[in-house]
């Protein structure tokens, strides 16, 4: 009976040797697919915190022009502000027009 279970034993390991370089053939495979999508989604990865990082700094930028305009636009509606008022009105009549109060005495240099 030891001579029937060894040699029964002989066949199953003779029926798993093909088996098993057909699964190891396999596993190989599945690995090497998986080493290749790992490969490729680390890439993707690196490049898309690439893009991350400049859109974050367009965005500071565009922030930073944004708040210039926003301190543009308080300067411009100062000066309108300004406009309206008479002392920029006598100013622009003295300047460009030359004109004086009645008590206000000119004084121009000799030629």
């Amino acid at each position: 009976m030891t001579r029937k279970k060894q040699s029964g034993m002989d066949r199953q390991r003779s029926k798993k040797t093909p088996r098993l370089r057909h699964h190891k053939r396999s596993i190989i495979g599945i690995s090497f697919i998986l080493l290749l999508l790992t490969g490729v989604l680390t890439v993707n990865s690196v490049m898309l915190q690439a893009k991350n990082k400049e859109y974050k700094e367009q965005e500071a930028e565009l922030e930073a022009q944004i708040q210039e305009e926003k301190n543009r636009s308080e300067e411009i509606e100062d000066y309108e502000e300004y406009v309206k008022t008479d002392e920029y009105i006598k100013e622009t009549a003295e300047e460009k027009l030359g004109l004086v109060d009645p008590d206000e005495v000119i004084f121009k240099p000799a030629e």
